[in-house]
């Protein structure tokens, strides 16, 4: 009977060291104050590829590559979503959703993401899937219109050797709907 008269004590005691957590009393409410509005985070990245493994980049819409980039290196300067990235020994082929393609080639390639657009710079060497030649000295590749614009000293050449020349153009990626002037 002590025996139980010890556990009926220790019980007690036990209950007695651990008390149950104190009962939260609400707090008188504060009143919302506005959230200040951030500054957008602006991302600096670098980068450098190999002879045998270049800078790639490659841009989808809907399951279809738009573009595909090779360069040597890259800088990339802006808040996400709103980036400007130079590329430096750039390739890049364009593609449309019937197919065509369109390869460049040039010392500085840009990816602007605010304008939606990428830029070929300081001498454009290109040939499109059917065999068309061109060159100038820019190329602009609008993504929204999916249209090649074209600047400084241009040269069109098709694959029977025909040949155009002018100061600017604007076409399809596979130059077939092009003028010229």
């Amino acid at each position: 009977m002590r025996a139980g008269a010890v556990a009926a004590a220790w019980l007690v005691a036990a209950a007695g060291c651990n008390p149950q957590p104190p009962k939260t009393t609400p707090s008188p409410s504060t009143p919302a104050r506005p959230r200040s509005t951030a500054t957008p985070l602006v991302l600096e990245i670098r980068g450098k590829g190999a002879a045998n493994r270049p800078v790639h980049l490659i841009q989808q819409v809907h399951n279809r590559v738009d573009y595909d980039l090779l360069a040597s290196s890259y800088e990339s300067k802006g808040p996400q979503g709103d980036a400007r990235a130079v590329f430096a020994d750039a390739r890049v082929t364009f593609r449309d959703r019937h197919g065509s393609a369109i390869t460049a080639s040039a010392p500085q390639a840009v990816v602007d993401q605010g304008a939606n657009t990428v830029t070929l710079l300081d001498g454009v060497h290109a040939r499109s899937s059917s065999g068309m030649t061109l060159q100038c000295t820019q190329l602009v590749y609008d993504r929204a219109s999916g249209m090649l614009h074209g600047n400084g000293a241009v040269v069109v050449t098709d694959p029977k050797g025909f040949r155009a020349t002018g100061s600017s153009f604007d076409s399809d990626i596979s130059l077939t709907h092009m003028r010229m002037q």
